[in-house]
Protein backbone atom coordinates (compact mmCIF):
# COMPACT_ATOMS: atom_id res chain seq x y z
CA UNK A 1 0.00 0.00 0.00
CA UNK A 2 1.23 3.51 -0.76
CA UNK A 3 0.31 6.72 0.95
CA UNK A 4 -1.72 7.69 -2.12
CA UNK A 5 -4.24 4.81 -2.06
CA UNK A 6 -7.94 5.55 -1.53
CA UNK A 7 -9.67 8.72 -2.73
CA UNK A 8 -7.56 11.73 -3.64
CA UNK A 9 -9.33 14.78 -5.00
CA UNK A 10 -8.00 16.41 -8.15
CA UNK A 11 -8.60 19.94 -6.90
CA UNK A 12 -9.87 22.72 -9.10
CA UNK A 13 -7.99 26.00 -8.98
CA UNK A 14 -10.48 28.77 -8.19
CA UNK A 15 -9.86 32.05 -9.97
CA UNK A 16 -11.30 35.49 -9.25
CA UNK A 17 -10.70 38.39 -11.63
CA UNK A 18 -7.96 36.42 -13.36
CA UNK A 19 -5.98 35.62 -10.21
CA UNK A 20 -5.84 32.63 -7.86
CA UNK A 21 -8.63 32.90 -5.28
CA UNK A 22 -6.63 31.82 -2.23
CA UNK A 23 -9.47 32.02 0.34
CA UNK A 24 -11.70 29.86 -1.86
CA UNK A 25 -8.90 27.34 -2.42
CA UNK A 26 -8.27 27.07 1.31
CA UNK A 27 -11.97 26.54 1.94
CA UNK A 28 -12.08 23.78 -0.67
CA UNK A 29 -9.24 22.03 1.15
CA UNK A 30 -11.20 22.18 4.41
CA UNK A 31 -14.34 20.79 2.80
CA UNK A 32 -12.41 17.90 1.29
CA UNK A 33 -10.61 16.95 4.49
CA UNK A 34 -13.83 17.21 6.52
CA UNK A 35 -15.48 14.81 4.07
CA UNK A 36 -12.81 12.19 4.72
CA UNK A 37 -10.78 12.11 1.51
CA UNK A 38 -7.43 10.36 1.69
CA UNK A 39 -5.41 12.93 -0.25
CA UNK A 40 -5.38 16.10 -2.32
CA UNK A 41 -3.96 16.69 -5.80
CA UNK A 42 -3.41 20.33 -6.78
CA UNK A 43 -2.21 21.47 -10.21
CA UNK A 44 -3.44 18.56 -12.29
CA UNK A 45 -5.61 18.73 -15.39
CA UNK A 46 -8.61 19.57 -13.20
CA UNK A 47 -6.53 22.34 -11.63
CA UNK A 48 -5.91 24.01 -15.02
CA UNK A 49 -2.16 23.74 -14.60
CA UNK A 50 -1.72 24.17 -18.35
CA UNK A 51 -2.79 27.83 -18.15
CA UNK A 52 -1.03 28.82 -14.95
CA UNK A 53 2.34 30.53 -14.85
CA UNK A 54 5.13 28.71 -13.05
CA UNK A 55 4.85 31.21 -10.20
CA UNK A 56 1.12 30.52 -9.89
CA UNK A 57 1.70 26.76 -10.13
CA UNK A 58 4.20 26.88 -7.29
CA UNK A 59 1.94 29.11 -5.23
CA UNK A 60 -1.04 26.78 -5.53
CA UNK A 61 1.07 23.88 -4.30
CA UNK A 62 2.31 25.98 -1.38
CA UNK A 63 -1.23 27.06 -0.45
CA UNK A 64 -2.59 23.50 -0.51
CA UNK A 65 0.33 22.11 1.50
CA UNK A 66 -0.08 24.87 4.08
CA UNK A 67 -3.88 24.58 4.27
CA UNK A 68 -3.68 20.80 4.59
CA UNK A 69 -1.23 21.00 7.45
CA UNK A 70 -0.20 17.38 7.18
CA UNK A 71 -3.70 16.04 7.78
CA UNK A 72 -3.74 14.16 4.46
CA UNK A 73 -1.04 13.60 1.83
CA UNK A 74 -0.61 16.14 -0.95
CA UNK A 75 0.29 14.74 -4.36
CA UNK A 76 1.29 17.80 -6.38
CA UNK A 77 0.90 17.92 -10.13
CA UNK A 78 4.33 18.69 -11.57
CA UNK A 79 4.18 17.28 -15.07
CA UNK A 80 5.54 18.79 -18.27
CA UNK A 81 6.54 17.64 -21.73
CA UNK A 82 9.91 19.23 -20.95
CA UNK A 83 11.85 16.93 -18.63
CA UNK A 84 13.92 19.78 -17.17
CA UNK A 85 10.80 21.77 -16.30
CA UNK A 86 9.18 18.71 -14.74
CA UNK A 87 12.27 18.22 -12.58
CA UNK A 88 12.17 21.86 -11.46
CA UNK A 89 8.47 21.70 -10.58
CA UNK A 90 8.94 18.40 -8.76
CA UNK A 91 11.85 19.76 -6.74
CA UNK A 92 9.71 22.73 -5.75
CA UNK A 93 6.86 20.48 -4.64
CA UNK A 94 9.29 18.47 -2.53
CA UNK A 95 10.76 21.61 -0.97
CA UNK A 96 7.25 23.00 -0.34
CA UNK A 97 6.36 19.97 1.77
CA UNK A 98 4.22 17.92 -0.59
CA UNK A 99 4.23 14.15 -0.10
CA UNK A 100 4.70 13.21 -3.75
CA UNK A 101 4.24 14.34 -7.33
CA UNK A 102 1.84 13.38 -10.10
CA UNK A 103 3.39 13.72 -13.56
CA UNK A 104 1.45 13.56 -16.79
CA UNK A 105 3.12 11.61 -19.56
CA UNK A 106 4.86 14.00 -21.98
CA UNK A 107 2.37 15.54 -24.40
CA UNK A 108 2.65 17.04 -27.88
CA UNK A 109 6.22 15.92 -28.63
CA UNK A 110 5.02 12.27 -28.52
CA UNK A 111 8.10 10.45 -27.22
CA UNK A 112 8.55 6.75 -27.86
CA UNK A 113 8.02 4.29 -25.01
CA UNK A 114 11.79 4.41 -24.46
CA UNK A 115 11.64 8.18 -24.26
CA UNK A 116 8.80 8.02 -21.74
CA UNK A 117 10.77 5.61 -19.54
CA UNK A 118 13.84 7.85 -19.78
CA UNK A 119 11.74 10.94 -18.92
CA UNK A 120 10.27 9.50 -15.74
CA UNK A 121 13.48 7.74 -14.72
CA UNK A 122 15.46 10.97 -14.95
CA UNK A 123 12.91 12.85 -12.84
CA UNK A 124 13.00 10.08 -10.24
CA UNK A 125 16.80 10.05 -10.23
CA UNK A 126 17.17 13.80 -9.85
CA UNK A 127 14.41 14.35 -7.27
CA UNK A 128 14.35 11.16 -5.15
CA UNK A 129 10.67 11.93 -4.47
CA UNK A 130 7.62 9.62 -4.59
CA UNK A 131 6.21 9.87 -8.11
CA UNK A 132 2.91 8.76 -9.61
CA UNK A 133 2.91 8.61 -13.40
CA UNK A 134 -0.24 9.69 -15.23
CA UNK A 135 -1.43 7.92 -18.35
CA UNK A 136 -4.13 9.87 -20.18
CA UNK A 137 -3.79 9.28 -23.93
CA UNK A 138 -6.72 11.56 -24.72
CA UNK A 139 -4.66 14.55 -23.58
CA UNK A 140 -1.13 13.40 -24.43
CA UNK A 141 -1.48 11.58 -27.79
CA UNK A 142 0.63 8.72 -26.42
CA UNK A 143 -0.28 5.66 -24.41
CA UNK A 144 1.79 4.20 -21.58
CA UNK A 145 1.69 0.51 -22.45
CA UNK A 146 1.46 -2.10 -19.67
CA UNK A 147 5.01 -3.28 -20.36
CA UNK A 148 6.23 0.31 -20.04
CA UNK A 149 4.42 0.87 -16.76
CA UNK A 150 5.86 -2.42 -15.47
CA UNK A 151 9.35 -1.11 -16.26
CA UNK A 152 8.62 2.17 -14.50
CA UNK A 153 7.31 0.29 -11.47
CA UNK A 154 10.82 -1.08 -10.98
CA UNK A 155 12.37 2.41 -10.88
CA UNK A 156 13.20 3.73 -7.42
CA UNK A 157 10.70 6.36 -6.21
CA UNK A 158 8.03 5.62 -8.85
CA UNK A 159 5.21 4.32 -6.66
CA UNK A 160 2.06 4.28 -8.77
CA UNK A 161 0.13 5.17 -11.88
CA UNK A 162 -3.02 7.18 -12.46
CA UNK A 163 -4.64 5.19 -15.26
CA UNK A 164 -6.99 7.12 -17.54
CA UNK A 165 -6.62 5.14 -20.75
CA UNK A 166 -10.26 4.06 -20.48
CA UNK A 167 -9.23 0.51 -21.36
CA UNK A 168 -10.06 -1.98 -18.60
CA UNK A 169 -8.13 -4.69 -20.38
CA UNK A 170 -5.04 -2.51 -20.30
CA UNK A 171 -5.56 -1.64 -16.64
CA UNK A 172 -5.89 -5.35 -15.84
CA UNK A 173 -2.57 -6.00 -17.57
CA UNK A 174 -0.94 -3.18 -15.64
CA UNK A 175 -2.11 -4.60 -12.31
CA UNK A 176 -0.96 -8.08 -13.29
CA UNK A 177 2.50 -6.97 -14.45
CA UNK A 178 3.37 -4.58 -11.62
CA UNK A 179 4.61 -5.40 -8.10
CA UNK A 180 2.09 -5.64 -5.27
CA UNK A 181 3.46 -2.47 -3.69
CA UNK A 182 2.80 -0.43 -6.85
CA UNK A 183 -0.52 1.46 -6.73
CA UNK A 184 -2.79 1.49 -9.76
CA UNK A 185 -5.24 4.37 -9.35
CA UNK A 186 -8.26 5.16 -11.47
CA UNK A 187 -8.10 8.37 -13.46
CA UNK A 188 -11.67 7.95 -14.75
CA UNK A 189 -14.35 8.42 -12.09
CA UNK A 190 -16.85 6.27 -13.94
CA UNK A 191 -14.32 3.39 -14.04
CA UNK A 192 -13.37 3.57 -10.37
CA UNK A 193 -15.43 0.54 -9.36
CA UNK A 194 -14.34 -1.65 -12.29
CA UNK A 195 -10.69 -0.71 -11.72
CA UNK A 196 -10.98 -1.57 -8.04
CA UNK A 197 -12.44 -4.91 -9.11
CA UNK A 198 -9.36 -5.78 -11.19
CA UNK A 199 -6.94 -4.80 -8.43
CA UNK A 200 -6.80 -1.00 -8.44
CA UNK A 201 -6.22 0.72 -5.14
CA UNK A 202 -8.13 3.97 -5.41
CA UNK A 203 -8.95 6.98 -7.55
CA UNK A 204 -7.72 10.48 -8.24
CA UNK A 205 -11.14 12.01 -8.66
CA UNK A 206 -12.66 15.06 -10.27
CA UNK A 207 -16.13 14.17 -8.96
CA UNK A 208 -14.83 14.32 -5.39
CA UNK A 209 -14.67 18.11 -5.71
CA UNK A 210 -18.46 18.12 -5.48
CA UNK A 211 -19.23 14.74 -3.87
CA UNK A 212 -16.23 13.78 -1.73
CA UNK A 213 -18.12 11.77 0.88
CA UNK A 214 -19.85 9.74 -1.81
CA UNK A 215 -16.57 8.88 -3.55
CA UNK A 216 -15.06 7.90 -0.22
CA UNK A 217 -18.05 5.66 0.52
CA UNK A 218 -17.74 3.98 -2.87
CA UNK A 219 -14.06 3.13 -2.43
CA UNK A 220 -14.23 2.30 1.28
CA UNK A 221 -17.24 0.04 0.79
CA UNK A 222 -15.43 -1.93 -1.88
CA UNK A 223 -12.20 -2.17 0.10
CA UNK A 224 -14.05 -3.36 3.21
CA UNK A 225 -15.72 -6.13 1.22
CA UNK A 226 -19.17 -4.56 0.85
CA UNK A 227 -19.25 -4.77 -2.92
CA UNK A 228 -23.03 -4.51 -2.98
CA UNK A 229 -22.95 -1.10 -1.33
CA UNK A 230 -20.09 0.01 -3.57
CA UNK A 231 -22.16 -0.89 -6.62
CA UNK A 232 -25.17 0.98 -5.22
CA UNK A 233 -23.11 4.16 -4.74
CA UNK A 234 -21.59 3.74 -8.21
CA UNK A 235 -25.05 3.48 -9.80
CA UNK A 236 -26.30 6.49 -7.84
CA UNK A 237 -23.37 8.59 -9.02
CA UNK A 238 -23.56 7.57 -12.68
CA UNK A 239 -25.57 10.66 -13.74
CA UNK A 240 -23.02 12.86 -11.99
CA UNK A 241 -20.07 11.08 -13.60
CA UNK A 242 -21.75 11.63 -16.94
CA UNK A 243 -22.67 15.30 -16.61
CA UNK A 244 -19.32 16.33 -15.09
CA UNK A 245 -17.64 15.30 -18.32
CA UNK A 246 -20.24 16.65 -20.75
CA UNK A 247 -17.68 19.32 -21.69
CA UNK A 248 -13.93 19.52 -21.25
CA UNK A 249 -12.84 19.05 -17.65
CA UNK A 250 -12.82 21.22 -15.51
CA UNK A 251 -15.57 23.33 -17.11
CA UNK A 252 -18.50 21.35 -15.63
CA UNK A 253 -16.99 20.76 -12.18
CA UNK A 254 -16.22 24.47 -11.77
CA UNK A 255 -19.76 25.27 -12.87
CA UNK A 256 -21.06 22.81 -10.25
CA UNK A 257 -18.96 24.35 -7.48
CA UNK A 258 -20.14 27.79 -8.55
CA UNK A 259 -23.77 26.64 -8.26
CA UNK A 260 -22.98 25.76 -4.64
CA UNK A 261 -21.45 29.20 -4.10
CA UNK A 262 -17.99 27.85 -3.32
CA UNK A 263 -16.06 29.43 -6.21
CA UNK A 264 -16.54 31.74 -9.15
CA UNK A 265 -17.21 29.85 -12.38
CA UNK A 266 -14.09 31.35 -13.91
CA UNK A 267 -11.92 29.38 -16.33
CA UNK A 268 -8.96 30.56 -18.35
CA UNK A 269 -8.95 30.67 -22.11
CA UNK A 270 -8.97 28.56 -24.15
CA UNK A 271 -11.53 27.03 -21.76
CA UNK A 272 -14.87 28.81 -21.78
CA UNK A 273 -18.00 28.87 -19.61
CA UNK A 274 -20.31 25.87 -19.68
CA UNK A 275 -23.08 26.14 -22.26
CA UNK A 276 -26.56 27.03 -21.04
CA UNK A 277 -28.15 23.64 -21.89
CA UNK A 278 -25.40 21.77 -20.07
CA UNK A 279 -25.61 24.10 -17.08
CA UNK A 280 -29.31 23.37 -16.78
CA UNK A 281 -28.65 19.65 -17.12
CA UNK A 282 -25.99 19.91 -14.43
CA UNK A 283 -28.35 21.68 -12.04
CA UNK A 284 -30.97 18.96 -12.51
CA UNK A 285 -28.47 16.23 -11.62
CA UNK A 286 -27.18 18.14 -8.58
CA UNK A 287 -30.73 18.60 -7.30
CA UNK A 288 -31.67 14.97 -7.89
CA UNK A 289 -28.66 13.85 -5.86
CA UNK A 290 -29.43 16.31 -3.07
CA UNK A 291 -26.19 18.22 -3.63
CA UNK A 292 -27.91 21.48 -4.57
Amino acid sequence: MTVFDGVSTALVTPFRDGAIDEPALRELVEIQISAGVDGLVPCGSTGESATMSYAEHRRVVEIVVDATGGRVPVLAGTGSNNTREAIELTRHAKDAGADGALLISPYYNKPTQEGIVAHYSEIARQTAFPLVVYNIPGRTASNLLPATIARLAEVDHIVGVKEASGDLGQVSQVVARCPEAFSVLSGDDILTLPILAVGGRGVISTTANIAPAEMVELVNSFCSGDTTRAAEVHKRLLPLFDVLFCETNPIPIKAALAELGRIDAENRLPLTEITVPNRERLKVVLKELGLL
